[in-house]
């Protein structure tokens, strides 16, 4: 068995198709093909359920995937640890990002890190924080930036703090507290609000301050883009609580100071057991750009 073959069966499995398949492997999807037949017949069991429409994963595919990550994983560390023991970092370097960073400017990052480590593959994610934390004690991400309550560090992961804002009242330019530099919580529960899913990090520290001051709120929409939030708020539907940064300067909006409001943390976290030659050097990136 091939770590070649085990790579296309990962592939076709992610992509669902064999010709997206073979067109990431930057392969002929007739060799991709016979490679995993080849596979199959080695094994002796069908990987794939195929048919003109639908390519699917058996049960003996479900079975084998979870491996033949593993191997390819295990296969891409070793390559990377040799040469990281050269002074060379190499591998791939999973990252991911919540939709509102505000403490580090990512693109300008990951830019000066491709610079440092031209052989680093940077794969970049989206998504929440709490999938983040799984992500990185399975082994599915290297390093993340996450947006948390003021509640305690990320647990199960090594962190450090990226910096710390307390949310401001937004409003639409209409809203009859457009005027006001500074309210409290209390001016704004009875308020129809805008905010993430709940159980959300984005949303729990909205929900922990109200709840801490002993106040109720409705949140009348959910949304999972700060873009789509904004817009609501444009319209004068719903008001919201955001970190300042992540609010452009807009005529039709307005931000206001809430006395008692949420604070929101960023903090990068990564592996604390045996982090890749990728994730340490960008995580020591991190620590040189703020002066550590």
């Amino acid at each position: 068995m091939e770590l070649q073959q085990m790579r296309y069966v990962v592939a076709v499995a992610e992509e669902r198709s064999f010709t997206r398949a073979a067109e990431r492997c930057f392969v002929v999807q007739s060799a991709l093909s016979h490679q995993i037949k080849a596979l199959e017949h080695e094994l002796g069991v069908t990987l794939f359920a195929r048919s003109s429409r639908r390519v699917e994963l058996t049960p003996s595919g479900r079975a084998f995937l979870p491996q033949a990550r593993a191997s390819l994983e295990a296969a891409e560390r070793a390559v990377a640890d040799s040469t990281a023991a050269t002074g060379r970092i190499s591998g791939t370097l999973a990252l991911g990002v919540i939709p509102t960073v505000t403490a580090i400017d990512i693109a300008a990052t990951l830019g000066a890190f491709h610079r440092d480590h031209p052989e680093v593959r940077i794969a970049l994610r989206g998504g929440g924080s709490d999938t983040f934390v799984s992500a990185i004690g399975d082994g599915r991400l290297d390093v993340a930036v996450l947006g948390l309550p003021d509640t305690g560090p990320p647990q199960g992961v090594a962190s450090r703090v990226l910096g710390r804002q307390r949310h401001v009242a937004v409003v639409s330019a209409r809203h009859r507290l457009a005027g006001r530099r500074r309210v409290r919580l209390a001016d704004l529960a009875d308020e129809p609000f805008v905010d993430f899913s709940q159980g959300t990090p984005g949303r729990i520290q909205s929900d922990l301050a109200f709840r801490s001051a002993g106040l109720r709120r409705e949140v009348a929409f959910e949304a999972m883009s700060t873009d789509l939030i904004l817009d609501l708020v444009r319209e004068d539907l719903v008001i919201t609580l955001l970190p300042p940064a992540v609010v452009p300067e807009d005529p039709d909006l307005r931000t206001i100071a809430v006395t008692g409001g949420p604070t929101r943390i960023e903090y990068l976290a990564w592996s604390g057991f045996n982090p890749s030659p990728a994730a340490q050097a960008f995580v020591s990136r991190i620590r040189t750009a703020d002066g550590e």
